[in-house]
């Protein structure tokens, strides 16, 4: 039987964390269950001196009642908290790393928690799939902005997110008109295009550049040339390449991806060298995590919330909720995080680019 339930949330934020919160929160107590929030990922039970509250919260009504149109997370996350690694640094620069999971299960144990409700990427997912594996009852609750696990139609974040990239690049048009410049607009997009894509293609871009298609700087540039007015927007996704290329790095740091970053800087240079015409970058990064989910958003994470609570209650475990409409469904974990949702190159999306002269740099 469960009594107690733990929520967490890992990775980055994302735009309907809380409204998955929410609705698994309520769920759970309408089952008669207590449902406990662990403090940023993992880092509420590993290190729980961190923390006034000791990283572990009782959720209730009250608290999570008028969540869900909030952005961010009420229990806070990370993206480098794997308790299978945890990197420790030493003098010298060294680092080394330490398994702490045992910790974690004996954690589960102490505290009386029955199950997870693992709300992540597929970093995060990975990590909730080898608790599985452990023997802890888990479900996972797919979020990334990217939108790119191929197991579910659509992730939280991910409309939201477009509709802000939208939204600016709609207002760039008319300064890019009134100067006569090229603006390149860099979103996030790390191996997948899709919010280049959708936003570009909806925001009436010149050009979109994705991981998916390397790009030549010349043809670009040409395309640049040839249109028939004084300004050209480009979207970019921040891991866009260009041909016999590699992608754009900010940082590389011990225990964490590398931080891509730059590409519109470097494609902003390089196209105003090449047609003569002012250049300018301009980077969206972090605002298109922030703000108030859209309503798809806040319904899609509702959603997951009540579904997430719903195959705890059917004594599944292993598994992830995930869109396949009409419903939601589970999913075995193994097989979400085994293939990327990535943009293909001869899809009705890239068709339509196409169609609309918008150039994806090949």
């Amino acid at each position: 039987m469960i009594r107690r339930i733990a929520i967490n949330t890992g990775g980055g934020d994302a735009p309907g964390l809380n409204a998955v919160i929410q609705a698994a929160t309520l769920a759970a107590i309408r089952l008669g269950w207590e449902v406990v929030g662990i403090r940023e990922g993992y880092s509420g039970i590993l290190d729980p001196q961190n923390y006034p509250d000791g990283g572990l919260v009782r959720l209730t009504p009250e608290m999570v009642r008028n969540i869900s149109h909030l952005g961010g997370t009420i229990l806070g996350t990370v993206n480098k908290g794997n308790p299978f690694k945890v990197t420790e640094s030493l003098p010298g620069g060294m680092t080394v790393e330490h398994d702490r999971s045992d910790e974690v299960m004996q954690a589960f144990q102490t505290h009386g928690l029955d199950a997870l409700i693992a709300i992540g990427g597929d970093g995060s997912l990975t990590i909730a799939n080898s608790f599985a594996k452990r023997g802890l009852r888990v479900v996972g609750v797919p979020k990334t902005i990217d939108n790119d696990l191929a197991s579910t139609v659509l992730t939280f974040g991910f409309q939201t997110a477009v509709s802000f990239a939208t939204e600016c690049i709609d207002r760039l048009h008319s300064t890019a008109e009134s100067h006569r410049r090229i603006i390149v607009v860099e979103v996030m997009g790390r191996y997948a295009g899709w919010i280049a894509l959708n936003a570009g293609i909806a925001g009436r871009a010149d050009a979109i550049l994705i991981p998916e298609i390397p790009y030549c700087i010349d043809k670009l540039a040409q395309h640049i040339r040839t249109r028939n007015r004084p300004y050209s927007i480009v979207v970019a996704a921040e891991g866009a390449k260009p041909l016999d290329g590699q992608v754009s790095v900010l940082a590389r740091e011990a225990g964490r991806q590398e931080r891509l970053g730059g590409i519109a800087d470097r494609v902003a240079r390089q196209v105003e060298q090449l047609t003569g015409k002012e250049a300018r970058s301009l980077v969206l990064g972090h605002l298109l995590r922030g703000g108030s989910p859209v309503a798809i958003d806040r319904i899609l994470g509702l959603s997951f919330g009540a579904a997430a609570v719903a195959a705890l209650q059917r004594g599944e475990s292993g598994i992830m909720v995930a869109l396949q409409p009409p419903h939601v469904k589970s999913v075995p974990l193994d097989e979400a995080i085994s293939t990327m949702k990535v943009v293909p190159p001869d899809g009705d999306l890239v068709s339509t680019c196409r169609a609309l002269d918008i150039c994806l740099g090949d």
